[in-house]
């Protein structure tokens, strides 16, 4: 390896949520793939510090910031940090992937929802990414990539989760917005929509022995999905052989419900 390649910083990632789930293992993956990664967490201090023990054990640059995408007004802060980082960790001025992953679950009956319960998700999952990647705009770089996490829930239906769903339509429609409005920086901007996938999400329901089995019945893959089963498709969207897909919805599935 030459000098200017030794000293040609790697791309750098930014994941929301990486704490665990989805998120962590988006962070894993790339890691394998030579980028490095800035993940946020909100209270799971302790598990954001493993992963980046996990990220650096591979070879990677890694720092997890504390973010809450519910609260707008830290954003600007936030920011800062991240521009700090940028400097001082990674050598860089930019980064060049950004993965909107961060989210919890909700659930109740449509009659049920109160207002309280609206907010609360639209915040975490149309609002905050919303504005945090209006934030980080200036920090992404030109020719990046962002990544946004929806649900398989946009296309089926399951009783309780109407304003969790909803929240994630209005995402994918912002997708494909800024795949227009930013594809004159050469910045590509997709949605991965994941199915059911065992993990902690929504108090980790699908990890139940009987939804399981009622969900792979109807899954022509024949299983659950794991957090690497969405992770690497993220992956291979931020991949140099992906720069021409924009504007795209791909289901992470594993076929649920297609008859």
């Amino acid at each position: 390896m030459s000098n200017a390649e030794r000293q040609t910083p790697s791309p750098v990632a930014l994941i929301t949520g990486a704490s665990r789930g989805i998120g962590k293992s988006t962070a894993l993956a790339l890691a394998d793939r030579g980028i490095d990664v800035i993940l946020t967490y909100v209270s799971a201090e302790q598990e954001a510090n493993d992963v980046v023990r996990a990220l650096r054990d591979k070879g990677r640059k890694a720092v997890a910031l504390r973010l809450d995408v519910a609260k707008v007004d830290t954003f600007d802060a936030f920011v800062g940090e991240v521009r700090r980082h940028l400097t001082q960790t990674f050598a860089r001025d930019t980064f060049d992937f950004l993965v909107n992953n961060a989210g919890f679950g909700g659930h109740a009956p449509f009659a049920d929802t109160s207002e309280e319960t609206f907010d609360a998700l639209l915040a975490v999952h149309f609002k905050g990414p919303f504005f945090l990647t209006q934030k980080l705009l200036p920090l992404l770089a030109d020719g990046g990539r962002i990544v946004n996490l929806s649900t398989g829930l946009t296309r089926y239906v399951f009783p309780g989760l109407s304003v969790y769903a909803a929240a994630k339509g209005a995402l994918e429609v912002l997708t494909r917005a800024l795949a227009v409005e930013l594809g004159p920086r050469r910045i590509a901007v997709n949605t991965v929509a994941p199915g059911g996938i065992t993990t902690d999400f929504g108090g980790g329901v699908m990890r139940d022995p009987e939804l399981q089995k009622v969900v792979t019945a109807e899954t022509p893959l024949g299983r659950i999905g794991e957090p690497e089963d969405v992770a690497g498709v993220v992956a291979s969207l931020l991949a140099p052989e992906t720069r021409w897909i924009t504007g795209q919805r791909i289901e992470v599935t594993g076929g649920y419900r297609l008859g």
